[in-house]
């Protein structure tokens, strides 16, 4: 398998890399073939390659618990970072590293993706699990997106995408491998649009900050229409946000701050933050995640959904 991947033009392929090293939780053991491809021709001829041999494509890695025991098989990762802006519409490439896709769009004056500035990862992972902050996610933004379906290249529009909160199609359709997105941004002023990223990034490098090895929130927020009223009418309403409840509500109820576990522990000033405070393993995270659903579920009687996504656990 090495060798019939690397025999493929614009495809770097490495042996026993520690996924710890491509994830922002900073666990994980090694993949058995990591390889990168930097055109699009390269990473369909990878996944041709590897047919029914273990295999799974990830991007950037800010979201991903890796299992301990590594990934046998082979870890695909798109590295073209290509970004062309013509007016209104942006062309950007899903490897492309999601905060150079906002700088660029500032920069050229377009509003929208200044919201997004700070988080970590990658464009592809973006459209993917439909990323967003502050009020916006990028679905608003998404006029259409290419993809390998499997056995072509399509282009589908911002229906078809069926985007919803942190969701989309390409969640569900696990062999659709997004390539491409092109976005419609309206004009702004880029004085502005960087003075309001610029305050943005100094409250999320303190949430979050920038050395921390985490991966964000753990947790979805709530849907306040999607609630059983008996929940809704106990929730106070400073605590509700664009129509949707911070799960850090529930798990702050339930004594979430503070939770330590091994070498991972939850925040003392934020519930919905797991972090890797030194030696910690995915079967911990996995452990203290699955102790605050339980806990949210006893308390207020909600089933919490990750953020994160999982590799070989």
């Amino acid at each position: 398998m090495l060798a019939r991947l690397a025999s493929i033009p614009g495809l770097q392929c490495t042996e026993n890399v520690p996924l710890s090293t491509l994830t922002r939780f900073a666990i994980g053991g090694p993949a058995g073939i990591l390889a990168d491809a930097s055109s699009e021709a390269a990473l369909i001829a990878a996944l041709e390659a590897v047919g029914g041999t273990p295999h799974a494509l990830i991007g950037g890695g800010s979201n991903l618990v890796a299992d301990d025991r590594g990934f046998p098989g082979v870890v695909l990762r798109y590295t073209a970072k290509s970004i062309d802006i013509n007016g209104p519409l942006v062309q950007v490439a899903a490897g492309a590293v999601l905060q150079d896709l906002v700088d660029s769009t500032v920069s050229a004056g377009l509003e929208g993706l200044h919201t997004m500035t700070g988080i970590p990862g990658w464009v592809g992972g973006a459209v993917y699990g439909n990323a967003g902050a502050y009020g916006h996610s990028i679905h608003e933004f998404v006029e259409s997106v290419r993809f390998w379906d499997g056995s072509s290249v399509r282009e589908i529009g911002n229906a078809a995408c069926e985007f919803h909160y942190r969701e989309s199609v390409f969640k569900r359709q696990k062999d659709w491998i997004v390539l491409e997105a092109t976005l419609r941004l309206p004009a702004g002023d880029p004085a502005a649009l960087r003075s309001t990223a610029d305050g943005i990034l100094k409250v999320r490098n303190e949430k979050y900050p920038p050395t921390m090895h985490c991966a964000g929130s753990i947790f979805k927020n709530l849907i306040l229409a999607e609630l059983p009223e008996s929940v809704r009418i106990q929730i106070p309403e400073r605590v509700i946000r664009e129509g949707k409840v911070p799960s850090a509500y529930f798990l702050e109820l339930a004594g979430a701050k503070g939770m330590v576990l091994g070498g991972v522990q939850v925040a003392d000033y934020h519930a919905n933050l797991i972090y890797n405070s030194g030696g910690g393993t995915a079967q911990q995270v996995r452990e203290l995640i699955q102790t605050l659903k339980r806990r949210v579920q006893e308390q207020s009687g909600l089933l919490l959904e990750e953020e994160v996504q999982y590799l070989g656990c």
